[in-house]
């Protein structure tokens, strides 16, 4: 059965060591304090237990990088405003992406945190990324 739990990343309501997989997906470049808020999933975690993480990343390659950049910056947030009536709609999308560390960069950040085994793998042309790490 799953029972969904409304919380704080920063100040999960758990005990050391609860699950056997902790995963998040497209939240955790959202973090008020990232390396805060990977330390709880990293302290949920049984030992031996894994941590994964979906989020967004900047393509490397010609075209798909410049193609992602155009949809990213000006499509989305157009149709974002035109869905939803609200002239903000997706704009903080394209920056919080630009601004989250990717690739080698955030699995560098896991590693110094604790997490071992460290890994990432680009999906999807390089537009999204799964970051895997163990405790």
């Amino acid at each position: 059965e799953m029972i969904w739990v409304q919380g704080d990343s920063e100040h999960l309501n758990y005990s050391d060591d609860t699950f056997d997989a902790v995963t998040a997906a497209f939240g955790v470049r959202n973090f008020e304090n990232l390396e805060k808020g990977l330390n709880e999933m990293l302290r949920v975690t049984k030992p031996g237990g894994s941590v994964s993480i979906l989020e967004f990343t900047r393509p490397r390659k010609f075209p798909i990088k410049q193609a992602y950049n155009i949809y990213f910056k000006n499509i989305l947030p157009l149709i974002g405003r035109i869905k939803s009536g609200d002239p903000d709609a997706y704009t903080y999308l394209f920056n919080s992406v630009q601004q989250f560390p990717e690739y080698e960069q955030f699995t560098s950040v896991l590693s110094k945190l604790g997490f071992r085994e460290v890994e990432y793998r680009p999906l999807t042309f390089g537009i999204c990324c799964i970051y895997i790490g163990k405790k």
